[in-house]
């Protein structure tokens, strides 16, 4: 009796241990970052991490990372469903990222996580390329998307962020090449000085359908503005794309039709306002086209005929299709 007694009591602590151990290693729902934290503390209020990086692994899926105060917090590869709220304020939510790219999301690295719903939200975060006078230590890309998993729910929000300074191969601001298709959302984001081009959306094979919406989205001084091809539908509203080197808006289509429909917007200074290419439809609606300075348009731009385009060099040819809004399937 006595040895059992034992073994029972022993068991019991082994147990208990274990559960102690398991409830110090649970991921948090919440977690927290500080320019004086260290990857080491759980993550907590009260004993931050270091960067994003290290907090992500101390975050549960669909959980949070909020940052407390000024700091530069590091590149990140996200793995799973995650929200990264930079916070409001000079200095805040800083990611520096010389020779890499600022933020990769690789939805195909979420099946470990065994996630049905794919969301990863991006808030309030400046990510800045710059790698100071030498070119040789420029960043890449500012974020990065990429994946062959079914689209269904793999989603990504950018909000509120400004994206600066890729100015290193290829020198883009967002990157989109899901060649399982999915759904992209920027809002109040400002994009400028990349290398290459601001926003673009193309699957890196095939023609599968992305969906893109830029609200309220600022593009400056790229070497081109906004670009979807291949499959993509992109509704760009109340935005500004200007002086852009290149073209500000282009869509094209050499994997299957990309369509880009364009309302309450100013494409302004580029060198071409917009351009279609084979395969790409783009309407624009309630918008000015102007002082660009090699074109308003190239290709074929279907207008509803309430825009402005004053000011441009060169050639707008641009085809009036009227100001029925309508689809005829659902009237």
């Amino acid at each position: 009796m006595k040895t059992l007694s034992a073994t029972i009591k022993a068991l019991t602590f082994a147990v208990f241990f274990f559960v102690l151990s398991a409830a110090a290693q649970a991921q948090a729902t919440r977690t927290w970052v500080s320019g004086v934290g260290d990857d080491i503390n759980p993550c907590s209020r009260t004993a931050p991490c270091k960067t994003y990086a290290g907090a992500q692994s101390k975050t549960a899926a669909h959980g949070e990372i909020s940052t407390l105060d000024p700091g530069g917090y590091g590149a990140i590869s996200i793995t799973k469903s995650l929200t990264i709220e930079g916070t409001q304020g000079a200095g805040y939510g800083s990611i520096l990222h010389s020779l890499t790219t600022g933020v990769t999301i690789n939805f195909d690295n979420f099946a470990a996580v065994g996630e049905t719903q794919k969301t990863v939200r991006l808030r309030n975060l400046n990510i800045n390329g710059s790698g100071g006078a030498t070119a040789a230590n420029f960043g890449l890309r500012g974020i990065r998307i990429t994946g062959a998993a079914a689209a269904a729910g793999s989603e990504v929000f950018v909000e509120d962020c400004v994206i600066d300074g890729s100015l290193g191969n290829p020198g883009r601001g967002i990157e989109d090449v899901r060649s399982g298709g999915g759904r992209l959302v920027v809002t109040g984001t400002t994009v400028r000085n990349m290398a290459g081009t601001g926003i673009v959306v193309i699957p890196a094979s095939g023609a599968t359908r992305i969906d893109a919406t830029l609200d309220n989205v600022r593009v400056h001084n790229c070497a081109f503005g906004v670009v979807a091809s291949s499959g993509v539908r992109m509704l760009v509203s109340n935005s500004l794309i200007s002086n852009n080197t290149n073209h500000g808006l282009g869509v094209e289509g050499p994997n299957g039709a990309a369509e880009m429909h364009v309302t309450n917007s100013r494409i302004a200074s580029n060198a071409t306002g917009i351009r279609q290419d084979a395969g790409g439809t783009v309407r624009v609606a309630n918008s000015d086209v102007v002082f660009n300075t090699a074109n308003g348009t190239v290709g074929t731009v279907n207008s509803y005929g309430n825009n402005r385009f004053a000011g441009n060099a060169g050639a707008s040819a641009v085809v009036a299709i009227g100001a029925d809004t309508h689809d005829k399937g659902q009237q």
